[in-house]
């Protein structure tokens, strides 16, 4: 079977740094954790990421309906992901880089709370599936098999390299908060992380080959 691991390697390192990034999710597993313990972030994690099989249906059958009918289409998709990308990178550039991490006014609640939570915040949020419509299609690593189930394997590595990361995230939870609350420049860090991981996935989408 014809394979590109290179392609398959990136797409991993890609998925592992924006999993690092700081943002909504990786905020809120880590705050959930601090108030609840590491086994109610672990719920939290194995609910968000869950979501992320209904978006990668929904890009994977989209996508690949419209690889097949013109490769103009297809151009035109990667290029608004580029775009849609550096758009991401100046929001970030915009953005205030102090990490705000209040557990206090967080809300107890069960395992199944929690991981219903997460698959419910994560599912229906369409930013979601704009980031994975400007993410996927510039990491199709085969040109025998077919783009659907690319697409999921692209979606089933993103979601292991979340749980990794969140995972991790939520039973360091205590000392992640510490080393972020002691080290002032650990946020200005961890925004320019973002805005060179946004930009550079932007101009691989870009240039990459269907």
């Amino acid at each position: 079977m014809d394979i590109n691991y290179d392609v398959l390697y990136t797409f991993i390192i890609a998925s592992t740094a924006l999993a690092i990034s700081p943002g909504p999710d990786n905020i809120y597993v880590l705050t959930q954790s601090i108030a609840n313990g590491k086994k109610y972030g672990l719920a939290t994690v194995v609910g968000l990421m869950s979501g992320c099989f209904v978006h990668t249906t929904l890009v994977a059958y989209g996508v690949s309906a419209i690889i097949k009918q013109s490769d103009a289409l297809f151009f035109v998709i990667k290029l608004l992901g580029a775009l849609y990308l550096f758009f991401l990178a100046y929001k970030v550039l915009r953005s205030d880089a102090t990490l705000q991490l209040t557990s206090d006014s967080v809300e107890k609640k069960s395992l199944k709370q929690l991981f219903r939570q997460g698959f419910i915040m994560n599912v229906l949020n369409p930013k979601v599936s704009i980031f994975f419509l400007a993410f996927f299609p510039g990491f199709l690593f085969s040109n025998t098999m077919g783009n659907v189930v690319q697409f999921y394997v692209l979606g089933a590595l993103f979601v292991i390299t979340g749980i990794f990361v969140f995972g991790s995230i939520a039973i360091l939870a205590g000392a992640i908060s510490n080393y972020l609350k002691r080290n002032s420049k650990a946020g200005v860090f961890l925004k320019w992380l973002q805005i060179v991981v946004f930009i550079g996935i932007g101009i691989f989408i870009l240039f990459s080959e269907k």
